[in-house]
């Protein structure tokens, strides 16, 4: 999976420019960079639409993904052209263990939003899980290209780079 390109002409210009700080490797305030891009990425222009996001990520946190479902469905019934509602959901039917589900919302996702390195690195997960690992690889290079400084997409590269090659770890 080809890094999407930071340019896309649907990024608005903040975002395209909070991206390119991302991707910088010395970027040492990318936590800030970070939050600041998943926080206009949660913001999908409708008040019913954010409090459904709000009440699914909070059950989510709570640990019921089954509510989070319930919500997050009709978020995105609601919302249907809003990327960030179907990240939630996939991470909601991760979290229940519905694997296609979540595949299937993870690829609406970066159907709307092809620069969401969580929905990318969540594929990633999701395809390691399934022992799918050359697939879960390129979905974690894929994410790390966008958003190269996330410890744990690293430390998978690394992990599925080792199982690949056949050398023990």
């Amino acid at each position: 999976m080809p890094a999407p390109d930071i340019a896309a002409p649907f990024v608005d210009e903040e975002v395209r420019e909070l991206l390119d700080e991302l991707a910088d490797p010395e970027q040492e305030r990318w936590q800030r960079v970070e939050r600041r891009i998943l926080r206009i990425w949660s913001q999908s222009g409708s008040a019913s639409a954010d409090l459904l996001l709000q009440r699914g990520r909070e059950s989510l946190r709570t640990g019921d993904p089954r509510t989070a479902i319930e919500h997050l469905t009709a978020l995105v019934d609601h919302a249907p052209g809003f990327a960030e509602g179907y990240h939630a959901r996939a991470t909601a039917f991760f979290m229940a263990d519905q694997y296609g589900p979540a595949v299937a919302d993870i690829e609406e996702t970066l159907r709307l939003n092809p620069l969401h390195f969580g929905a990318l690195s969540g594929l990633g997960v999701i395809l390691e899980e399934l022992e799918m690992k050359a697939e879960a690889l390129e979905a974690f290079r894929a994410a790390h290209a966008i958003h190269p400084h996330r410890p744990d997409v690293k430390r998978a590269i690394d992990r599925l780079e080792l199982a690949l090659e056949g050398r023990p770890l």
